[in-house]
Formats: C-alpha cells, sequence, structure tokens
C-alpha cells in the first residue's frame, strides 16, 4: 500500500507548504469535509493571517524608522497637554490609555521627554516609587482603565456546533432523504404506524451515529482547550508594594514594574528603567533580524520581542489589544495547527479504500438493480410497477450509500486526532506539555536523546560542597565550615571573596510575604549567594558601597560572567566568574595561603587544575572567582580579559536525580541511546555520566573545542560512538543534531533551556525545553515542554509517543477487517441471492463500532512496558507492517467463510423453518459479524503477542466500550427488531453467536504464530542490536 500513498507523505517538523497542498488535492473522496479537516491548518486563512502580519510589521517598521527619523524635524511647541477622561483623572491617573500607548508605539522620544522621561510616565501611571512598585490593591482599577494583558481569542466551539457539523456528512444527508422518502411510501402503502418503522430506524440510526460522534469531538476539543491553555502560561518577575514576585502576563498591569533577564518574552509595551547590555530581538514583530540596544537614550520596549542578551527593568505602559503584538496575535489565531505526518498518512489509506468501497457501493447497487430487473422480466411484471416494487429500490439504493459509509473510514485520520488528544492529556498531568501535536507522534520513533546535565540528569538543588581558597581545601558542611573559613583565611582574602559572590551575581536576595530571605536567580547563582551569606556577607551593604558599572552576563558562549565596579576611594574594580579551566587561563596571579597576592607560574597553576579536576572526578561543578585592580588610566569602558588574581575554586554539589539512571536503562532497552551534551568540566561529565548508566565501555567522551576541529572523515568515525560532550558551546550541540540526523538517519530530541538553545531545538525532530530553568525562547522553538525538568518525563514522552503509533495500528488492523468483510458478505449475497444480510441500519451500527466506538477503545489506550522493549520505527517504516497484513487477512478469511456458510446454508444447517426464518438468520448473520468484530477488537490489542489479555483490566474506556456495545447489541436485536429488522433470537442462537465471534481469539493466537518478514533496524549508536521476536513486540 505504501506505494499508492506517495502523495501523502509530510515531514514531521515544519512541512512544506506544497506538501500540504499536495496531498489535499489528492483526497478525493470525502463523506464529511468539515469534520475530516478540522483538525488540519486552513492554509487559505493561514496565507491570509500572514498577509496580514506583514501588514501589521510593516506598519511597525514605518513607526521604527520613518517615523522616529521624522519627529526629530517636529516642533512639538513646547508642553505636551492630553485629554483625560473623567474617569482616569478620578482613579488618580495623568495619561490616557491610547496616549501612552502611541508615544511607545511610535517611538516618540520628544513627547516621552516633555512628560519627564520614564519618571514623569510613572508619575502619571501614579506609581509613586519605581522601586516599590505599583499597590495591589489599585490593580482592578488599572485593569479597568488601561485594560488587560490579553488579546482577542477565538471564542469556543459549543456542543451543538459538533451536532451541526457532524450532520454535514454527505452519505448521512443522504441517507436521511432515502429515511424521509421511505417514510412517505410507507405511510402510503402500508400505512400508520407500520410504514414508518424502516425510514424511522435509518432516522434513528444516524441521531445515535451524529451523537455519539459529536461527543467524541467535544471531548478532544476540551482536551485540546485545556493543552492551549496551558501552553500559554508565561510568568515573569515583577515588583509590587517594594517586594518582587512571579505572575502571569495575563495578570500584568499598566504600571507595573518588570524584570527582565536573558531569554525573557517583552510582556507588553513599556520602558527601559535601569539595565546592562539589554539586547532585545524584533524580528518576531518587525521583521527585522539585527538585535536592538535598549538603554536609556533608546529605551522603548515592544510586546513580544525577545531578550535576547543581558538583563533590566521595565515600566508597563501598555497592555492587550492596545499592543501591537495583541494584533498580531489575534491573527496567528487563524490556520490551525499542522496536521501530523501520520493523520496525513491515514487520510491517505482512507482515500484508497473509499475508492475501493465506492466502487464495491456501485457494483453491488447495479448487480441488485439488474438482478430485480431480470427477475421481473422473467415473471412478465417488466411493465407492472408498484409501491413495493420503488421502495425495493429506494433499499437497494440505501443498502450501496450505507456501504459508502462503511467503506469510507473517515474515522482513519480522526483516530490519530484522538489518540494524540489523549496522550496530549495524559502527559500534560505527567509534566510534559506537548507544544506540537506531531511531537507526540515522532518522540516514539525517536532513537537518540541528547540530553542537557544539569536539572535534567541532576535536581538543579545546587549547594557548595568544596571551596579551594588561599591555597586552602575545604568541605562546607552547614555553618560551622563557614566560621571555619574565616578563621583559616585572612581577613582580606575574606573580603575580596565576598565581594566577588555579591558584586558579580544576576541573583538577588528579596523578602518574601513572611519577611524571610528568598535567593531569586539561576541554581549557581542561588548556592554561590548561600554561601556568601554563610560566611555572614551582607549582599546589601556590599551592593550599596560599591557602584556597579559595567555588567558582562554570563551566557553559554562565553562560560563567564564579569562585571566592573567603583570602589569607594574612587578606583575601578573587574571581577570575573565561570568555567574553571576558562578563569584560570586569564590568570596570572594567586591570593596564596597567607592571604598575599603572589604570581601564577606554570607549576603552581598545574596544582590549580589538579584541585579543579579532584572536585570534578567527585561530580562536583566547578567555577572560578578571580578579580582585577584596574589603574585609573586605563578607564572603564571595557572589562578586561586577562591579568586576573584568582581567588578560589569553588565545587558546587548537584545530585542526580532519582529515578534517572533507571530511566536511561529503559532508554537502552528501549533502542534510544542518551548522549549528554553539557557545559561543564569533562570530568565533571564523565563522573555523572558514569553514574547515570550513559558512559558506557567503548563510549567515547570528547570537550567541545575538540568535536569543533574534527575533519568530516573522523567526524563520521566518532559521532555514532559520542556518549558524553563536554565543554559544549550550543553551536556544538547544533553540529551533532545535524550529524546525526543527515549522516545517520537518526530521529533525535534534544533538550535545551537557554537562548542559544534555540537553533538546536529547531533543528531535531524533536526539540525538548525546560519549564523551570528554560527561557522563553527555549520554550517557543521547542515541542514539548518538560515542565519538571526531569530526565524521567522525556522518557515517558517517548513510551506515550509509541502508545499512539501502536494504537493507530491497532485501530487501523482492526477497522480493515471490518471494512473487508462487511463489503465482501454484502457484494457476493447481493451476487448471489439478490439481497444483502446486512440492511441499511445495522451497517449504520457496525460503522459506529468500527468508527468513534473502535477508535476510543483501541486509540486510547495506555502504554505497556513492552513498548519500551523494542526498537524504535525507523524513518520511512511501512505503517501497515506485515503483521497487520497477516492478521488483517487471516481473521477476514475466517469471518468470511463462518457468514457465506451462515449466509448460503444456514437454514438447512440450523434446521430453521417457518415464515421468519429468512429473518432469524439474517438476525443471526448480523449477530454473529458484530460478535467477530467484538472479539476482534480485543484481538488487536496486540498485532504480534499471543497474550492479548494482558493489561487490558487497566484500560477503563476499552472495557466501557466492549461492554457497552455487547449491551446495546443486545437491545438492538430483542427490543428495537421493528427499527433494525431484527428478530429475537432463542439462547441457543445467542450462544452460537458469541461463540463464532469468540473463536476470533484462538484464530488470532494461531495466526500470530505464521513467521513473517522482519526488517531490521540498524545501529548506529555504538550499544548491541536488540533482540526481536514475538516475545519482544
Amino acid at each position: 500500500m505504501e506505494s499508492f500513498l506517495k502523495d501523502f507523505e509530510l515531514e514531521p517538523k515544519n512541512p512544506s507548504t506544497e506538501a500540504m497542498r499536495r496531498w489535499r488535492s489528492a483526497v478525493r473522496l470525502v463523506k464529511n469535509p468539515r469534520r475530516r479537516f478540522r483538525m488540519v491548518a486552513d492554509l487559505d486563512k493561514r496565507s491570509e493571517a500572514e498577509r496580514m502580519k506583514q501588514k501589521i510589521q510593516e506598519t511597525i517598521r514605518i513607526a521604527l524608522y520613518v517615523q522616529k527619523a521624522a519627529l526629530q524635524f517636529i516642533d512639538a511647541g513646547g508642553r505636551v497637554d492630553y485629554s483625560l477622561s473623567d474617569e482616569a483623572r478620578e482613579a488618580g491617573f495623568g495619561i490616557n490609555p491610547d496616549d501612552i500607548a502611541s508615544i511607545v508605539r511610535s517611538h516618540d522620544y520628544k513627547k516621552l521627554r516633555m512628560i519627564g522621561g520614564v519618571e514623569g510616565v510613572a508619575s502619571r501611571l501614579s506609581v509613586s516609587s519605581m522601586d516599590k512598585g505599583v499597590s495591589k490593591n489599585s490593580i482592578n482599577t488599572r485593569q479597568q482603565i488601561y485594560g488587560f494583558n490579553r488579546y482577542t481569542e477565538k471564542p469556543t466551539r459549543t456542543f451543538l456546533m459538533f451536532v451541526w457539523e457532524a450532520l454535514h456528512d454527505l452519505t448521512l444527508i443522504i441517507l436521511m432523504v432515502c429515511a424521509l422518502v421511505s417514510i412517505g411510501v410507507g405511510i402510503a402503502t402500508e400505512g400508520w404506524p407500520k410504514g414508518v418503522y424502516d425510514g424511522l430506524g435509518i432516522i434513528l440510526s444516524v441521531f445515535l451515529v451524529v451523537i455519539v460522534t459529536a461527543v467524541s469531538d467535544y471531548k478532544q476539543s476540551l482536551q485540546f482547550r485545556d493543552l492551549d491553555r496551558e501552553k500559554k502560561k508565561i510568568f515573569v518577575q515583577v515588583t509590587r508594594d517594594g517586594k518582587r514576585e512571579k505572575i502571569s502576563i495575563y495578570d500584568l498591569v499598566v504600571g507595573d514594574i518588570v524584570h527582565l533577564s536573558t531569554g525573557d518574552q517583552v510582556p507588553a509595551d513599556g520602558i527601559f528603567i535601569w539595565g546592562y547590555n539589554l539586547l532585545i530581538d524584533e524580528s518576531s514583530l518587525s521583521g527585522e533580524s539585527e538585535p536592538v540596544n535598549v538603554n536609556e537614550e533608546k529605551p522603548f520596549l515592544l510586546s513580544g520581542t525577545k531578550v535576547q542578551d543581558g538583563q533590566g527593568k521595565m515600566l508597563v505602559t501598555t497592555v492587550g489589544m492596545r499592543t501591537e503584538w495583541g494584533k498580531l496575535m489575534e491573527t496567528l489565531n487563524e490556520g490551525g495547527e499542522d496536521e501530523t505526518p501520520l493523520q496525513v498518512k491515514l487520510n491517505g489509506v482512507a482515500t484508497i479504500i473509499g475508492k475501493i468501497g465506492l466502487a464495491f457501493a456501485v457494483v453491488t447497487f447495479l448487480v441488485l438493480i439488474i438482478r430485480f430487473l431480470v427477475e421481473k422480466a422473467q415473471h412478465g411484471e417488466f411493465t407492472n410497477w408498484s409501491s413495493n416494487d420503488a421502495m425495493k429500490m429506494l433499499d437497494y439504493f440505501a443498502i450501496a450509500v450505507t456501504i459508502i459509509v462503511v467503506a469510507v473510514p473517515e474515522g482513519l485520520p480522526l483516530a490519530v486526532t484522538l489518540s494524540l488528544a489523549f496522550a496530549m492529556k495524559k502527559l500534560m498531568n505527567d509534566r510534559a506539555l506537548v507544544r506540537h501535536l506531531a511531537a507526540c507522534e515522532t518522540m516514539g520513533s525517536s532513537s537518540c536523546i541528547c540530553t542537557d546535565k544539569t536539572g535534567t540528569l541532576t535536581t538543579n538543588h545546587m549547594v557548595v560542597d568544596k571551596i579551594w581558597t588561599c591555597e586552602k581545601s575545604m568541605e562546607m558542611k552547614g555553618k560551622g565550615s563557614g566560621d571555619k573559613l574565616k578563621t583559616e583565611i585572612s581577613e582580606e582574602a575574606l573580603s575580596i571573596l565576598c565581594q566577588a559572590i555579591f558584586l558579580n551575581t544576576s541573583a538577588e536576595v528579596v523578602k518574601d510575604k513572611d519577611g524571610k530571605n528568598t535567593i531569586l536567580g539561576t541554581p549557581t547563582e542561588s548556592a554561590l549567594v548561600e554561601f556568601g551569606l554563610l560566611l555572614e556577607g551582607d549582599i546589601d551593604a556590599q551592593r550599596n558601597e560599591y557602584k556597579i558599572v559595567k555588567i558582562e552576563p554570563f551566557n553559554s558562549v562565553r562560560k563567564k560572567m564579569s562585571v566592573l565596579v567603583r570602589l569607594p576611594d574612587g578606583r575601578v574594580r573587574a571581577f570575573c566568574k565561570g568555567a574553571s579551566e576558562i578563569i584560570l587561563r586569564t590568570c596570572d596571579k594567586i591570593i596564596d595561603y597567607n592571604g598575599n597576592t603572589v604570581d601564577l607560574p606554570e607549576d603552581r597553576a598545574k596544582n590549580v587544575s589538579d584541585v579543579i579536576n579532584g572536585f570534578a572526578s567527585e561530580a562536583l561543578r566547578t567555577l572560578c572567582l578571580a578579580v582585577k585592580d584596574i589603574n585609573d588610566n586605563q578607564g572603564e569602558a571595557s572589562i578586561p580579559d586577562n591579568g586576573y588574581t584568582l581567588i578560589a575554586v569553588v565545587g558546587i554539589k548537584d545530585p542526580v536525580r532519582p529515578g534517572v539512571k533507571e530511566a536511561v536503562q529503559t532508554c537502552l532497552a528501549a533502542g534510544i541511546t542518551v548522549r549528554m551534551v553539557t557545559g561543564d568540566n569533562i570530568h565533571t561529565a564523565r563522573a555523572i555520566a558514569k553514574e547515570c548508566g550513559i558512559l558506557t565501555e567503548g563510549g567515547v567522551a570528547i570537550e567541545g573545542p575538540e568535536f569543533r576541529n574534527l575533519t568530516p572523515e573522523r567526524m563520521r568515525e566518532i559521532v555514532p560512538n559520542i556518549q558524553v560532550m563536554a565543554r559544549s558551546l550550543p553551536l556544538d550541540k547544533h553540529t551533532l543534531v545535524t550529524n546525526l540526523r543527515n549522516m545517520f538517519g537518526e530521529v533525535v530530541a534534544v533538550t535545551g533551556d537557554g537562548t542559544n538553545d534555540a537553533p538546536a531545538l529547531h533543528e531535531s525532530d524533536i526539540g525538548l525545553a525546560m519549564g523551570i530553568a528554560g527561557t522563553e525562547v527555549a520554550k517557543e522553538n521547542a515541542d514539548v515542554i518538560i515542565m519538571d525538568d526531569n530526565f524521567s518525563t522525556i522518557v515517558n514522552v517517548a513510551r506515550w509517543g509509541r502508545a499512539v503509533y501502536i494504537n493507530i495500528q491497532k485501530f487501523v488492523q482492526f477497522q480493515l477487517t471490518v471494512n473487508v468483510v462487511a463489503l465482501v458478505i454484502n457484494f457476493v449475497s447481493a451476487c448471489f441471492t439478490g439481497s444483502a444480510p446486512l440492511t441499511a441500519v445495522q451497517l449504520l451500527w457496525v460503522n459506529l463500532i468500527m468508527d468513534t466506538l473502535g477508535a476510543l477503545a483501541l486509540a486510547t489506550e495506555p502504554p505497556n512496558d513492552g513498548l519500551m522493549k523494542r526498537p524504535p520505527v525507523g524513518r520511512g517504516a511501512s505503517f501497515i507492517t506485515k503483521a497487520m497484513w497477516r492478521n488483517i487477512i487471516g481473521q477476514s478469511i475466517y469471518q468470511l467463510i463462518v457468514l457465506g456458510i451462515l449466509n448460503f446454508d444456514g437454514k438447512n444447517l440450523l434446521r430453521l423453518n417457518g415464515a421468519d426464518a429468512t429473518s432469524v438468520l439474517n438476525t443471526l448473520i448480523f449477530n454473529s459479524f458484530v460478535f467477530c468484530q467484538l472479539f476482534n477488537e480485543v484481538n488487536s490489542r496486540d498485532i504480534e503477542k499471543i497474550n492479548i489479555l494482558r493489561g487490558m483490566f487497566d484500560s477503563w474506556i476499552f472495557l466501557a466500550v466492549i461492554f457497552s456495545t455487547a449491551a446495546f447489541q443486545v437491545v438492538i436485536v430483542e427490543f428495537l427488531g421493528t427499527f433494525a429488522s431484527t428478530v429475537p433470537l432463542n439462547w441457543q442462537l445467542w450462544v452460537l453467536s458469541v461463540l463464532i465471534g469468540a473463536v476470533s481469539l484462538p484464530m488470532g493466537a494461531i495466526l500470530k504464530c505464521i513467521p513473517v518478514e522482519k526488517d531490521a533496524p540498524k545501529q548506529h549508536d555504538g550499544y548491541d542490536a536488540l533482540p526481536s521476536g514475538p516475545d519482544m513486540a
């Protein structure tokens, strides 16, 4: 079948518009386009949204570049007066929302200066102190006057809208028309109420199909709505009532003081208050790729832009739909999300089967009509036509239409959506937020995970465990260790150590609601500040005494943070901290055991390296702290890169997370290679990797600089065996991912938390951003957000991804079996007997069983442990496997033989006599057919294993569907015969029906013993290939 699906191939990530249009044009036979294409991207709306986006970006560019220049020549005429609404004036505000929005949006420097700059704006926004921020008591008033920080979203769809959508199925509409005609003819010929039964039965069946379909679709929409709400959760740090706190961007109000750092998204329009090296990427808003430096001279910040580097504080001036970002986000709501490869592939399968089904339906209708006409001619009644003849032909047409209903498996692509929605909801509960549908699918095929160390494999709860300073090494175990350290080193050395900790940090010590000190910052920064406080240092006193002149924040390229401070006596001092060997190379002096500054010759530097390696081999993260006094004539223009004095080597402990080793072993058993990519020292990386079980015998641990210098030939040799990469840059991670994908065809998942990880996250098959440590830039470029930063959660995503894939395979196997049997039995019976054993109402019930209910039962099964004991599905692997074809063909043959015997010789075999013998036989065939499908549904729970009952009682949805279907089948046969063309059966025929269905179970076991050829997975990772076979399926 794969050869017929060439037009239905789609890249799982960033598919081209041409590919998406190609498969749409290849889908010819669609019963209900509204429902079929509801969960795929609307390319026309997307194009329109893109045009609107470009228009908005052009408007912003004009404001930024043309209007700014023009305003330099406009005479503002002195003082600026704004008309103020009564509501704003009564609330104590001095500027209208639209006026302040206009100033910031148009970058109107002159008007900003005329109203007193940022201080003047703060005053007009009733912010008394920019150190204290807004009062919480004023938040409601600010939201009423200046608006909420939300943008317009599409209204949610009601249940009745899904009912209306389900009613747009063309075949169901035709059947309802047939039913109405049948009722009209029936009343005219047979009277009331007997004449309405057949038509009313079809209408009730259609109604049941529509309601069940609408309920299923509505529940899916609720799940996606919850996921969408979770995706949009962004938190920012603000100062309110003098206290720093984290709030949702939706709770942000005009006047708030927002703290920005590298990787943050600017949450609203505002004005710069304070900051260092604040570099803003405005490409998402203006389309310009060149980042903008924001400072006192260029103070305007626009919502939706990203902090590429630096840190700062801003005053919020405009929120929600008054910002250009709000208008842009409104347009981005249109167009929907990209369809997934499985959805597209199953649309192709549905199209092919639908064409076959249509051909069968047409031929069946023609055969029935021709036989009917021939029989009339043989009886000499060709010229005599009655209403009964019309009813017969109408029944034939209804049967043909119903065959199309059954034959066109609309449920196939929609089952993917159902399964993905279910998996994504479960993953959200398990602390993984899937941002793109296709990622959940693709993760099931991942063959390699490139993971960070800090916070993912480790707890990210850091504490200073050891320190080497003044050529003395000490373990830090509580306050007593701090007191001991103070006695071991001189006061001057202790003072310079505290300065290096408190002045060269991005962390802050703030008071919480209870008045207790809380450290805000990265885990590494927090550990150092906590250590400084342990030495009884005073961070506020240090920062008040020394003026910070310039900061170079830490990033993953520099691997260090530097700061320039002015001392009380006017001298300038530089502090530097970061990766131990990098900082050591910048030092030419050291503080010795007497507390004196002495030269750092090569032998002494080697001793320091040995200390660093010793710390690292104990799995400690090592940092060096250094200082340099700068002569006045050197000025303050730049922070020096060398000539520092080494103060201390700090060893920070970050324990491995519980369960990580087991999770890594699970990955290896599943054929997934785990590679650790970290910025840490190679010795620290090796120690952690061995503890986690990542670094195995024969595995390669390499440093980033060495990796970058490899030749292409050497790269090809070494990449498959790399298990640890230390001291890596984001570019190294990107190169590794690219080579794994392009050279070896691996399906690569990559974790990332920093702004510079964005290219690797974008390049990978599945980008995994950290929810706690990750920046907004990383999250925006990721496919999945790991909300607890835990490696075990990543493994759980892979497990659910595999479950989605295998569940859809189970459903396809089940549905194709029903398709084959229903089509063939009706066609053959029509050809040989001139009637179809399954009526329109019965076929509609079968369609409900195999479509919506079948998808609900099989596509929502939770993952089992066996899924992670088999190799991943490779790129380009056939979705419908040979094992599936074996099961489909085997079960179809069994069902067709049994039902064929009953259809053609059932009366003799069962000794059925009397006027109702045909009705009893047809009811038995219908009942046996339904129970064959029910037991085959159980059989389909595992494609290769004989034990299909394992885990069945853990899946309550599956059990509920099976038992409710069986119960309703009893009701249809015993009590709804008037509408469903059935008659009540005796207990012997009920037992026979169930036994015929139950034989599917041993038949399935026999079929699974028939060997089929398997494709052996290729191994590129240095691990042994996994065993395969029925017991490993």
